[in-house]
């Protein structure tokens, strides 16, 4: 259900792009739009399947089994980021054959390569930044998932996946330069569009790695002293 949703949901998006004359411009639009629907499908999967693992443990009521396995908490958030990965680059896969076949887009001239690189790149800071909201539902369940659809709904809204960022007021423009979504969406973009080069490319790739390399040290530290906090006070009890 949520596979057919989300292909719909960019061939949607995509024939937005029909409303404009017939001609190069038009097929331009309709692959910048659906080159957005793609990756925000991507770097969200990996946002969600990290962040809401937590969610699921603690509704079904298994979080305190697998907290209490005698294994590191690392090999524990790292399977999980593993299998984020693994299933965002799937059902990606799955949703752009679809794209290609609806559309019939034409790639020539594309740098899949360098497109490739700066999507590999960019998981990096989305599974930190995923390891950083799951420490909302460790601390409750509820409010928690839905404080981290708060979070996902801001970084849709600032990191230009459907227009430019240069059309967000002057007041929220200054978020979008946070956001790792950002310099992903616009690198593959140029890639795709205007054939930019893995080595025109590497710059981008070596800063969404640079942040990842923060940000991940940095959520797996904020988790450990929420899991802390929720044994002190024995809050991991099914809530649900």
């Amino acid at each position: 259900m949520f596979w057919f949703y989300n292909v719909i949901n960019t061939l949607t998006i995509g024939l937005i792009g029909f409303s404009m004359p017939a001609g190069p411009a038009r097929n331009r639009m309709v692959l910048y739009l659906a080159i957005g629907a793609l990756l925000w499908n991507f770097l969200s999967i990996l946002f969600q399947e990290v962040s809401t693992s937590v969610q699921w443990e603690r509704w079904e009521g298994t979080i305190e089994y697998s907290f209490m396995a005698p294994i590191r908490r690392v090999t524990y958030l790292g399977g999980v980021c593993a299998w984020a990965v693994l299933y965002g680059l799937v059902r990606t896969v799955v949703i752009l054959i679809a794209v290609a076949f609806f559309f019939h887009i034409n790639l020539a001239g594309a740098d899949l390569a360098g497109a490739a690189m700066v999507l590999v790149a960019s998981s990096v800071p989305f599974i930190g930044l995923g390891l950083v909201a799951a420490v909302l539902p460790l601390l409750s369940t509820e409010r928690g998932a839905q404080a981290t659809q708060v979070i996902q709904g801001v970084l849709l809204l600032v990191s230009g996946v459907y227009y430019p960022v240069r059309v967000l007021p002057e007041w929220i423009r200054w978020a979008a330069v946070l956001s790792p979504a950002t310099y992903t969406l616009d690198a593959v973009r140029k890639a795709l569009l205007s054939g930019a080069s893995v080595t025109s490319l590497f710059g981008v790739s070596l800063g969404l790695l640079a942040s990842g390399v923060v940000l991940i040290p940095l959520g797996l530290g904020i988790f450990t002293l929420a899991e802390r906090h929720a044994m002190r006070t024995g809050s991991l009890k099914r809530n649900g």
